[in-house]
């Protein structure tokens, strides 16, 4: 599924020919790009000064709120769209033509209309569909859009895999939304009703916060590197021009959208958030704590050379320091692989408490991803890992409270969250896989805060009987998967809610060498 996972549909399918079919292709490259950077005196406009004032009492330090609730999400971002005055830095790995993506693009456009710059950075990972409207907005004066790591086969895109895999294999999936270069939101979420609770079908269970202070200002940095790389192309010299007539049919769309009954019911839900009423009366309350912000060098995308030092990583492990008590981790995503398989059990076998949850079969929406852990699951168990499988109609992520908006829907995990000691959390885009670690770029940020890295590891102790199956060895070595219910223990001695032909199929894939394609 490319939307959600650039390697997806096509790791079986073109594995076996990428190599050879490998090449070098740069589209665009010799358009012309203007460099610009984020706004340098953020403190004149309404929201800077509102923010100034707020963290002129914690000199030093930034705010930070979690935003486990999907709509909190989606509200504050087009709040922050509606109160910026000088620009607004948005950058996506999808960006999804669905009612979601179209009432944010709308909220961003009327923020260009208001005078402010809106640059737009997108990975090209899943764009096609969305080719004429992107070309519409980005004819807007205000607008400027670029695409990342562009596809120059734009309805055939498994020909570029096929042609140029190295690079298009390489994705941006930094997601950040920064108004006025004074609050930002960051974390696991794309664009798309599945991570809002809008529309129908799957909801993913996320995590993002959003953050006040001088945070802020590292976030715009990364922006702007990523704004100004090699990887960035203006979408214009991608895309054919928009149609004279294409504005006026987006906007046709937007208003469609906004008169649709569903989302007019989500809208209203919104307007009716808590979270969105207190950041209107500017008492949205903070955590202000030390921080630091984690990412990829762009580098990284065109890098052939394995350069650690491009690597959100070479940040990371430092930022985190090695858990003395605990590690708790949250990865719809997980592949720990040789080396991570080992530094886990390590962990465990030294006496500190490692628990993870990762989605079930029944839960991924990537099952050659659960392939790669699957292989892992007996040594990590037989380490001391505590393991813990995301049921698909699961309550929503530890952290947060059951907001109903979508009533009752399937769902999958998509939250990239750890604690470490139960004092410090990181919160991004980074899932615990090799694709996150040496191919896409990631970005997240790491909080010193026992408040909220305690939340995480409460919501844990406290909702995991409920909202995961835990996976365990019986006494004859076999797995068998645990759920904790209300009436009492059931326990199946295979993978629950999934069939005999998916449990095989699995069973295959983690027989390939392909693991650090996932």
């Amino acid at each position: 599924m490319l939307r959600r996972r650039a390697h997806a549909a096509l790791v079986v399918a073109t594995a076996a020919v990428v190599v050879a079919l490998s090449g070098c292709a740069t589209p665009g490259a010799d358009y012309p790009r203007t460099e610009s950077t984020a706004l340098a005196q953020p403190q004149q406009t309404a929201l800077g000064r509102t923010a100034a004032a707020r963290a002129a009492a914690h000199p030093g330090v930034s705010g930070f709120k979690l935003l486990p609730s999907g709509a909190d999400g989606f509200a504050l971002r087009a709040q922050l769209a509606d109160a910026a005055e000088r620009t607004l830095d948005v950058q996506y790995f999808t960006f999804a033509n669905d009612d979601s993506g179209y009432l944010l693009m709308d909220a961003i456009l009327r923020a260009a209309k208001r005078g402010v710059r809106v640059r737009l950075l997108l990975d090209d990972i899943d764009t096609s569909r969305f080719d004429a409207q992107l070309a519409a907005f980005d004819a807007h004066p205000g607008v400027e859009v670029r695409l990342y790591n562009p596809f120059p086969n734009r309805s055939m895109r498994a020909l570029d895999f096929m042609s140029d895999f190295a690079r298009v294999n390489r994705r941006m999936h930094n997601k950040s939304f920064t108004a006025d270069n004074q609050a930002a939101i960051v974390g696991g979420r794309n664009v798309g009703n599945e991570y809002y609770g809008a529309g129908e079908g799957v909801e993913f269970t996320d995590l993002d916060i959003i953050a006040i202070g001088p945070i802020v200002r590292d976030v715009s940095d990364a922006f702007d590197l990523y704004w100004n790389s090699a990887s960035a192309y203006p979408v214009a010299s991608i895309v054919a021009p928009a149609p004279a007539d294409a504005r006026a049919k987006l906007e046709a769309t937007f208003a469609a959208t906004r008169a649709d009954p569903d989302a007019t019911v989500y809208l209203q839900a919104l307007r009716e958030s808590p979270e969105v009423r207190a950041l209107l009366a500017e008492k949205l309350p903070f955590e202000w704590v030390e921080a630091r912000l984690v990412r990829d060098e762009p580098r990284k995308t065109l890098d052939t050379t394995d350069d650690r030092s491009l690597l959100l990583l070479a940040s990371l492990l430092p930022a985190i320091g090695e858990p003395q008590t605990s590690f708790d981790l949250v990865s719809p995503y997980f592949v720990p692989g040789e080396r991570g398989t080992e530094v886990l059990t390590s962990l465990a076998k030294r006496g500190v408490r490692v628990r993870i949850l990762t989605n079930s079969l029944a839960a991924t929406d990537v099952g050659p991803v659960h392939a790669g852990y699957a292989k892992r699951r007996e040594e990590l168990l037989r380490a001391g890992v505590r393991l813990y499988e995301f049921k698909p109609a699961a309550a929503p992520l530890p952290t947060q409270s059951k907001k109903g908006i979508a009533g009752s829907r399937a769902g999958s995990l998509h939250a990239k969250t750890f604690a470490i000691d139960g004092r410090r959390i990181f919160v991004g885009s980074f899932n615990f896989d090799p694709r996150s670690a040496r191919l896409n770029t990631e970005m997240g940020v790491v909080i010193e805060s026992r408040t909220l890295a305690g939340r995480l590891v409460e919501r844990l102790d406290k909702d995991l009987p409920a909202i995961a199956w835990e996976v365990r060895l019986r006494d004859d070595g076999a797995l068998e998967w645990i759920d904790h219910g209300p009436a009492g223990e059931v326990r199946y001695s295979e993978e629950p809610a999934s069939t005999a032909m998916r449990r095989a199929w699995i069973r295959g894939m983690s027989l390939l060498p392909i693991d650090w394609l996932l």
